[in-house]
């Protein structure tokens, strides 16, 4: 159905393909800056990926001004204030993101604190808070997942509350995002699988939530065909860099699409998990997806339905019928995932304790993104979801 209003948005510069990691020195000269803060994390070090992209820097009139590689597993505020005055104290005029989603997530907070020469991220939290210019961003992904190369959103942790804050601002756009497959090659299986299932939920929430669109569904489905065709592969071998390379175009169009028309309650749950119990965001997402699909089904098979041809499953029977088989497939896919990774398939498994489920409820029903899910949700509903998945 045709939405009576609908707005899509992405300034985001795309650099796909083998070698497109050289392209970083003249991209930085394109946006007026010659001296980048890059921001990684201890993993990509001891990949070599750090190594890697300073190499492409010889012979160029740019430079590294710093580097800083010491990104928690989920970023936080403090540690964005943190860097934000190395920036400042090194003469930097630019970001490079290295990693995953922390390290991105936080190199947007760092833009945001350095741009608005403010000394306290949380001051920002919420939406279009964000009023200055921000400094150039590029962004290098290390994993195919998150797609906040391409998102207007920062999830960053408040390490008092406990929770996972987010901040929403068409300012926080990267400029340049750099997709490399030999700079995704050296992800683990278990990183692998994680992170491909949440380039899927982002696609899949997408295309069902309530500000969904035409251009945005288009988005979403490319992702959703990607992963499919691609994720196993990717798992099964990760030096298939033409696998690598297509995860890494379904995490870029799950994060447009979900850029500009935001996710459901799989994300609100997956959120509450990640600042309550500390599950990686996309482990969360794999486990909690076809609950969530499920919970939504009395009010969106139809759009549901959609998706099984995309998913691989059953196109026969009644909407409910190809709703349910969609649902099938994913979990399928999970079940496959988690045969070849070690990918968990339950609550439990990664590490949630039933005492969490009250806090994790509470705190879902609290996140932004449960206003754009087809369907409301309780404290008592979401609880049972989450009893579901344990």
């Amino acid at each position: 159905m045709m939405p009576n209003y609908y707005e899509f948005y992405c300034p985001v510069k795309i650099v796909s393909g083998n070698k497109a990691l050289s392209n970083l020195p003249y991209e930085m000269d394109q946006l007026g800056a010659h001296k980048a803060l890059i921001i990684t994390d201890q993993g990509v070090v001891a990949a070599g990926l750090l190594k890697t992209v300073q190499s492409v820097f010889a012979g160029s009139n740019c430079a590294i001004g710093a580097v800083f590689d010491q990104t928690p597993v989920d970023s936080s505020n403090l540690v964005c204030n943190q860097v934000a005055k190395i920036f400042n104290e090194k003469g930097c005029d630019c970001l490079v993101a290295l990693g995953g989603g922390s390290a991105i997530d936080t190199a947007k907070g760092v833009n945001i604190v350095v741009s608005e020469k403010t000394d306290d991220l949380l001051k920002y939290q919420g939406a279009e808070r964000i009023k200055e210019p921000m400094k150039p961003l590029i962004v290098i992904p290390t994993t195919s997942g998150t797609g906040s190369e391409a998102t207007l959103v920062a999830v960053i942790a408040n390490v008092e509350a406990k929770v996972k804050m987010s901040f929403t601002s068409n300012k926080l756009y990267p400029n340049v995002a750099i997709l490399d497959p030999k700079m995704l090659v050296t992800m683990p299986k278990k990183i692998t699988a994680a992170t491909g299932m949440d380039a899927l939920t982002h696609a899949v929430e997408a295309y069902v939530c309530l500000q969904k669109n035409p251009v945005s569904d288009a988005f979403a489905i490319t992702a959703i065909k990607l992963v499919r065709e691609n994720l196993v592969k990717a798992v099964e071998n990760g030096g298939d860099e033409p696998a690598r390379l297509a995860m890494a175009n379904a995490a870029l169009c799950g994060g447009i699409a979900f850029s500009n028309s935001l996710v459901g309650i799989v994300h609100s749950m997956a959120h509450a998990c990640g600042g309550v119990a500390h599950i990686p965001h996309g482990v969360a997402n794999a486990i909690l997806l076809p609950w969530g699909m499920e919970y939504n089904l009395d009010k969106s098979a139809e759009v549901i339905a959609e998706l099984a041809p995309w998913l691989g499953a059953s196109v026969s029977g009644s909407k409910m019928d190809q709703a349910k088989a969609a649902i099938q497939a994913v979990r399928e896919l999970s079940k496959k995932l988690s045969e070849l990774s070690g990918l968990p398939l339950k609550l439990k498994d990664a590490g949630l304790k039933e005492d969490q489920f009250p806090q994790i409820a509470k705190t879902a029903i609290n996140d932004g993104t449960m206003n754009y899910n087809p369907k409301d949700a309780t404290i008592e509903e979401v609880i049972a979801i989450l009893k579901k998945a344990y």
